[in-house]
């Protein structure tokens, strides 16, 4: 196993805060088959993407009601209540990031996530402001699994690729830093977490 890492990049959706949009909607939308009709088929992962790339709200929002006009209320809502689909932080997994920089390491973050609701974040989960830096999709309208964001992260915080180590929840986030350069690992829990830069090198 590759030795020697310098950089530790970390996601933030899943890996160290929650996120689930179904919190808020089933309020909104009861009904659970209703619900992922709505998510399968007006708010849906596609539709959400593209605020991490850069579009405003204004202009998602109106794009669906013109569509859904019956649905509006629905549809306002995922920005409307979007606090509540981040309830919490992932503690454990918070505590190893800060142990890593407690330790003097170098940590940062690249995130698919829109502009605005990442700055909300940052104002809730204080933990957010203490990495270097972070990359957000939504502010250089790049997503992940694009190598072009692996790229721009590297470039703006001066990393070494080999040195460096991703930790992401998706798959393809993962494959995608790998095609860069970079070493990444699937984050699917903390004590996991810490095997996995255990084996890198990093004791936390």
């Amino acid at each position: 196993m590759t030795t020697g890492i310098k950089h530790i990049v970390f996601d933030i959706g899943k890996v160290l805060i929650h996120y689930d949009p179904h919190l808020p909607f089933s309020r909104l939308i009861p009904d659970e088959a209703e619900r992922n009709w709505f998510f399968a088929n007006i708010c849906t992962h596609d539709w959400n993407i593209e605020q991490d790339r850069g579009r405003s709200w204004a202009e998602a929002e109106a794009l669906l009601i013109a569509q859904h006009p019956a649905r509006e209320e629905q549809i306002r809502a995922f920005r409307k209540y979007w606090h509540e689909m981040v309830p919490h932080a992932y503690e454990d997994s918070v505590a190893i990031m800060e142990g890593l920089i407690a330790e003097g390491r170098d940590v940062t973050m690249l995130t698919n996530f829109a502009s605005d609701t990442f700055r909300e974040a940052q104002q809730r989960f204080a933990f957010l402001n203490r990495p270097r830096g972070v990359t957000v999709s939504g502010d250089v309208g790049l997503i992940k699994p694009d190598i072009a964001i692996y790229e721009t992260h590297t470039k703006s915080f001066g990393l070494d690729p080999a040195a460096t180590i991703f930790i992401d929840d998706a798959p393809v986030n993962v494959e995608g830093a790998k095609a860069y350069g970079w070493n990444a690992v699937l984050f699917s829990g903390a004590e996991k977490l810490r095997s996995d830069l255990a084996a890198y090198g990093l004791k936390v």
